[in-house]
């Protein structure tokens, strides 16, 4: 039978007696109160093996409490409860020295096993971060749904830690929100945050990006240039559509997290690295592997903490506060301020979202912007969510799409890959050698193979169209009409 003295704060007393009770049974002896003083008194008289509070208490907050109880004792467990169930209360119960938070509701058979595990292991948590401010205007994560209420509290244990982390889930899930939020309220937070997603780079030039490369490596390799591993140093490296990554690229990145260091491209010299990797992908890593498209071994390195992130229809209890969160970023941005009725969000929450969040923000910014009304009513929603989003299909833009506007669409989504940084040096010949090889391999098969029409087609020495044959390595096929 398991022993120990519980200290119960509750101003709630039909929740004290439900507590009381139920540690009771377990074999717990449980003194309870209404209010923070009379809590406060108890422990610095060393009162108690374990405290089980409120966040809200009639005379003082819990969470400045805490780091008064955590320093005249602190061995002694906390667990926190709170109905306040956003992202920022499970951090900031991590941040003063919680041993466990639990949302409110909870499992009574759940807060029994914590209370037995805090007592037989006891811990010594450190404050994690600092205060930081507001909280209302802090939240990176919004959501108070039981799989959201998981999520915050793995994140909370995972900020203090340099774990690798692999967030899996749908498109629009909001898996590089989380990875920032490990970021912004981790130990790393004073170091950068880099981002490189794998499905917007080309290729043969993943390893130049991750690891940089040396003046000179290759054509257009005119300067020294940073990898992200190196510009993400005493940081975050956040790897996004990890499933992307090219085969000798996963090699390179497996060598980098199992000896810890790396070497640019046409490098010599092996550079240590401190950065903490956080991974994601939309896509079934372990199909991948059966497939033979994606290193079993590196799996294991980046599925060391798996964290998913539900889709929206798992979690449409969710929706109303993503909606009103996203209509007061809205507002902050200068659109005009809206409200949404009942039915509208009853609406809402009956939808399947296949853009999961993503989708739902863009529609929030469509209603501030583009409607009149103030109050944004069910048939509203119900018009815009049977309008199909306005996108050519891909071939009717490629028939009327001219090459400039073809590159100039292509260029814009490769700009948009590097977020606020730019592509490596050498960008204008690589743009002029991917344009060149489809030119003179159409030109090439207009004419039959026939290298003095093809020059004459396309205005060019016969000679300098054989060596740019060699140089590009473009087979010809010779046929008759």
């Amino acid at each position: 039978m398991p022993t120990g003295s519980i200290l119960v704060a509750d101003d709630d007393a039909a929740i004290r007696t439900v507590l009381n009770q139920a540690l009771s049974r377990a074999g717990y002896e449980v003194r309870s109160c209404g209010n923070a003083a009379t809590l406060w008194r108890w422990v610095s008289q060393g009162d108690g093996d374990l405290v089980i509070t409120d966040v809200v208490m009639p005379d003082e907050n819990a969470f400045d409490l805490l780091p008064r109880i955590k320093k005249v004792r602190p061995d002694l467990p906390v667990i926190v409860m709170s109905a306040q169930n956003t992202f920022m209360t499970a951090i900031r119960a991590s941040e003063r020295g919680a041993y466990e938070y639990l949302p409110k509701p909870f499992d009574l058979k759940e807060l029994i096993a914590i209370v037995g595990r805090a007592l037989s292991e006891p811990k010594k948590p450190e404050a994690a971060l600092r205060s930081q401010g507001d909280e209302a205007d802090a939240i990176p994560l919004v959501g108070r749904s039981p799989a959201m209420q998981d999520i915050y509290r793995v994140l909370a244990r995972l900020m203090q830690t340099d774990l690798t982390v692999m967030i899996t889930g749908e498109s629009g899930t909001g898996k590089e929100l989380v990875a920032r939020a490990l970021h912004d309220y981790g130990k790393r937070r004073n170091g950068p945050f880099v981002a490189i997603n794998m499905a917007a780079i080309p290729r043969d030039l993943i390893e130049s990006e991750l690891f940089g490369h040396e003046k000179g490596a290759f054509t257009g390799a005119n300067s020294r240039s940073a990898g992200r591993f190196e510009q993400a140093e005493s940081g975050t490296l956040f790897l996004d559509e990890i499933g992307d990554m090219p085969m000798e690229a996963q090699t390179r990145l497996l060598r980098v997290l199992q000896q810890g260091e790396y070497t640019t491209v046409g490098g010599r010299t092996a550079i240590k690295t401190d950065v903490r990797i956080v991974a994601a992908t939309n896509k079934d890593l372990r199909i991948l592997i059966q497939q033979g498209l994606f290193r079993e071994d590196l799996f294991f390195r980046l599925n060391v903490v798996p964290l998913r992130l539900p889709p929206l229809r798992e979690r449409t209890e969710d929706v109303p506060d993503l909606v009103r969160h996203f209509f007061l970023q809205a507002e902050r941005e200068g659109l005009p301020r809206k409200q949404i009725d009942a039915a509208a969000l009853d609406r809402l929450k009956r939808y399947r979202w296949p853009g999961n969040v993503r989708e739902l923000e863009n529609l929030i910014r469509r209603l501030a912007a583009l409607y009149p009304q103030e109050i944004i009513t069910a048939s509203i929603i119900e018009a815009e969510l049977a309008t199909p989003v306005n996108t050519a299909a891909p071939e009717e833009v490629a028939g009327d799409e001219t090459l400039a506007s073809s590159v100039e669409r292509h260029l814009n989504t490769y700009f948009g890959g590097f977020g606020e940084l730019l592509p490596p040096p050498g960008l204008y010949h690589r743009i002029l050698k991917d344009v060149e090889y489809p030119l003179l391999s159409a030109a090439l098969a207009a004419t039959r193979g026939n290298q003095i029409k093809a020059a004459e087609l396309l205005g060019l020495n016969r000679n300098t169209l054989r060596k740019k044959i060699r140089d590009l390595d473009i087979q010809i096929i010779r046929t008759s009409r």
